[in-house]
């Protein structure tokens, strides 16, 4: 099984597009938890859901059961803890909720993870795909940037 994952900021459309298209995904899969802002520009969930379908003609799918939690997010973005303190906390909560089990292999293959953050070095995308690649074995992780 092969998927990817990317995020959207430091990227102008034209370029997160072409990333999206050239890669060959067929979904792109929403793991942010907030997902409307009108700061998410050209990924504002409604608006990207149109883009990805005509510019790309990929599906779009919101699971915000892979995102952290408000308080996790907002303690790490606050520098109230640090990303070597958030990994665990976050490993943890993927962990209890079963998301191996819980979310269809078939939604995943084939697909984009997407969140805001510019790389996957930080961002709880790449915690998401490794947690899924080390219980689901032979998987394939590419990272668009």
């Amino acid at each position: 099984m092969k998927f990817y994952t990317i995020g959207f900021t430091r990227k102008s459309a034209e370029r997160f597009f072409g990333l999206l298209r050239e890669s060959g995904a067929k979904r792109v899969v929403d793991i942010r938890r907030r997902n409307t802002s009108g700061l998410a520009g050209f990924a504002k969930k409604d608006d990207l859901a149109w883009f990805l379908r005509e510019l790309c003609g990929m599906d779009y799918i919101h699971l915000p059961r892979l995102s952290p939690t408000d308080e996790l997010l907002d303690a790490y973005r606050k520098k109230q803890i640090t990303w070597d303190e958030y990994v665990p906390i976050f490993n943890n909560l993927i962990e209890r909720r079963l998301i191996r089990a819980a979310i269809p292999r078939e939604i995943i293959a084939d697909s984009c993870l997407l969140c805001s953050e510019p790389t996957a070095d930080r961002c709880h995308r790449r915690l998401v795909a490794e947690h899924l690649q080390r219980h689901w074995g032979d998987v394939e992780i590419v990272h668009l940037v």
